[in-house]
């Protein structure tokens, strides 16, 4: 998904595990991502290479070992049914594309190679969203549920530039993040508001000190340029896709860039690209308030639900009465640290994203009333990229520098102030926490590129462009702006009348069946297809 600021990150809760760590690939360092020093699985271009040398690169395919801290930390990758081994690489690509003999940076790998070679199509790329997922880390994690795909696919996926061990982004450290997340999110007057600008701008100061010379660079149009770079480097004639989430914006950038090297291409949980940030987050606050109002209706109907109320508004009603507490007095939470009105908020966004979560998200709401807040934490803690032992990926960091790459946007105090309305009436308790988050590009060194991005791609290959009825973060009329804008016969619509972020990995087997027949025989779905 395109990310609001106030839910940074949040997708890798779409598409990882609740509270498990990420298995996943990089170099032996932890550094955070900040090192310059080549790895031993490195390309074979120059720290400068010229557009010819960057285009026949070899990569040097070896097992993955354990992420680095950039990328989430955790173990090596687990081999695939019948012992299958991930591979991991790096790729050199320009920093500057204007410059294309100039400084080259890496961007790192993995792949998992088809099951039948002598039917494989060639490669299929993923991009998990964010912006700021970490690709490396997350297929590996899920790599089981594209089997299907592997039969006649290698399984590739990327750190996009800024992300991970792709010249990953940094900005504040451990501790510093720490008491950020801790401070209130959402002011209520002008001293709160005056210690909001002032945390914004010290970590605006943090990302430009640690990252300056690389934050010009990390936007969408340039991971389109690297991704049809990987293209020829893996030596497929065509770009097959899958893009989840903010992925599929990335998606569809790349065929508006490269229209006629568009091979088949799989858009799933669809950024509406006809949105400014204002408006997109306008509309993940109606996406997560339906998500709530989903919630709470399921609660109030079930008898042996924890939460009191015996309507989805009383839960709702109790719900605001519990983070309002959490306002005046933290609980304890995990270790030293307690859970504040803003942690809660962000762990209950993290729980919405799946039906699957809904169990842990009523746990953790009973037991924070209970001056329990270890749950809603940890939670928050998923989305916001913090391993048990303290240390925060970059994913935060990635997030915010690629968002205020792309967008144009930077909202003033006075602007923010008065865009609060509506974001309360989009939701009450999502509201101002979205409404101030269109902040967080304000004072960022690097101009935005757009307000919005351009994703019409005549001449493109069928595009199929998959929207979820229930989804919080990217809502459903997403998908048909995106099928709109990529233009006639290039975008093909399907719904999903389903709960949470994404379809393919729903459970829908019609879902299933229609991305499958696509990717892997060619057979395009009709459009306005509908899976239940």
């Amino acid at each position: 998904m395109r990310t609001s600021p106030a839910l940074r990150a949040a997708a890798l809760a779409a598409t990882t595990a609740v509270l498990l760590p990420l298995a996943a690939c990089s170099d032996s360092d932890d550094s955070g991502g900040t090192d310059r020093a080549k790895p031993s699985t490195a390309s074979t271009a120059s720290p400068t290479a010229t557009a010819e040398e960057l285009s026949s690169q070899k990569l040097d395919w070896q097992p993955c070992p354990a992420p680095n801290e950039a990328q989430g930390s955790g173990a090596s990758p687990s081999p695939l049914p019948g012992g299958a081994v991930w591979e991991c690489s790096f790729m050199d690509v320009p920093l500057d594309y204007a410059e294309p003999d100039g400084r080259t940076i890496e961007l790192a790998l993995v792949r998992a190679r088809a099951r039948n070679q002598d039917r494989r199509i060639g490669s299929l790329v993923f991009n998990f969203g964010g912006p700021g997922a970490s690709g490396v880390a997350t297929l590996p994690s899920f790599g089981t549920e594209y089997e299907t795909l592997r039969t006649r696919y290698d399984l590739v996926s990327f750190d996009p530039r800024g992300v991970g061990r792709s010249e990953g982004v940094a900005c504040s450290d451990d501790e510093e993040l720490d008491a950020r997340y801790e401070k209130d999110g959402t002011p209520d007057d002008a001293a709160e508001e005056k210690a909001f600008v002032e945390d914004q701008k010290s970590y605006i100061a943090d990302c430009e000190d640690n990252s300056g010379d690389v934050l010009p660079f990390v936007g969408t149009t340039n991971a389109a340029r690297d991704m049809d770079l990987l293209r020829e480097v893996l030596g497929d004639d065509k770009l097959n896709y899958f893009g989840i989430s903010y992925g599929t914006e990335l998606g569809g950038v790349y065929a508006h860039q490269f229209p006629k090297e568009v091979g088949r291409m799989v858009l799933d949980a669809v950024v509406d690209p006809t949105e400014n940030s204002k408006e997109s987050s306008l509309g993940q606050a109606e996406g997560f308030q339906l998500a709530l109002d989903n919630f709470t209706a399921d609660c109030a109907e079930r008898d042996d639900c924890r939460l009191p109320g015996s309507t989805s508004q009383e839960v709702q009603d109790w719900i605001a009465a519990l983070l309002a507490q959490l306002e005046k007095k933290p609980v304890p939470g995990l270790g030293e640290r307690e859970l504040t009105q803003t942690q809660a908020t962000t762990g209950i966004a993290s729980a919405l994203y799946s039906k699957e979560t809904w169990p842990l998200l009523e746990q953790g709401l009973d037991e924070a009333d209970g001056d329990n807040g270890g749950l809603l934490l940890a939670l928050a803690d998923s989305l916001n990229g913090r391993s048990e032992d303290g240390r925060y990926d970059n994913s935060n960091a990635a997030n915010a520098a690629i968002n205020c790459a792309d967008s144009k946007e930077r909202f003033t105090l006075e602007q923010t102030r008065a865009a609060l309305p509506a974001f309360r009436e989009a939701s009450p308790v999502f509201g101002d926490y979205l409404g101030w988050g269109l902040m967080s590009c304000t004072g960022w060194p690097v101009a935005g590129a757009w307000e919005t991005p351009d994703v019409s791609a005549p001449g493109s290959a069928p595009i199929l462009v998959i929207g979820n009825t229930g989804d919080p973060a990217t809502p459903y009329a997403g998908a048909k702006a995106m099928a709109a804008e990529l233009g006639k016969g290039v975008g093909i619509e399907l719904t999903y009348k389903g709960e949470g972020h994404g379809a393919y990995n729903g459970g829908s087997v019609c879902v299933q069946r229609a991305v499958d027949g696509y990717l892997l025989n060619g057979k395009v779905p009709a459009t306005g297809t509908v899976c239940e």
